[in-house]
């Protein structure tokens, strides 16, 4: 059985922390994957244990499920790119590209590049009345 959205999942908890929320990096799931794979242990892998939905609010739920409906094969770093904007800004906040310049600590390219791949992906949408360039999540 393949479990690459698993993996994918495992890096990403790797890599994410949010002292904030109490929320910090961990290996667990990622060296579970790996005695699974080297080992030939017989750990289940289940996606809904690397949520951390019960610890943060309601928005950050609903991203988890927008990416997971999407189901776009994000790398991991585009990932917690959009777990950071997402943090920054949730449903209603309008950013643009020097938002996400400053934020992601990307050059114009990259963040356009980004902005781009996630409007193709129907994470965000562009909104009017907010100067050009201005975007939001989609619920």
């Amino acid at each position: 059985m393949l479990y690459a959205w698993y993996f994918r999942n495992a890096l990403v908890r790797v890599n994410y922390t949010n002292l904030q929320k109490d929320i910090h990096e961990t290996t667990e799931y990622l060296g579970a994957f790996l005695r699974n794979l080297l080992l030939d242990e017989k750990n289940e892998l289940h996606n809904r244990n690397l949520h951390i939905s019960g610890l943060l609010n309601k928005e950050k739920v609903d991203i988890e499920s927008v990416l997971s409906e999407k189901s776009s094969d994000f790398s991991v770093k585009t990932t917690i790119h959009i777990h950071r904007l997402f943090e920054k800004f949730g449903f209603d906040e309008v950013f643009g590209r020097s938002a996400v310049m400053e934020l992601l600590e990307l050059k114009a390219s990259g963040a356009s590049k980004l902005l781009s791949n996630l409007v193709k992906a129907d994470i965000i949408e562009p909104v009017s009345g907010h100067g050009k360039g201005k975007y939001k999540f989609k619920k």
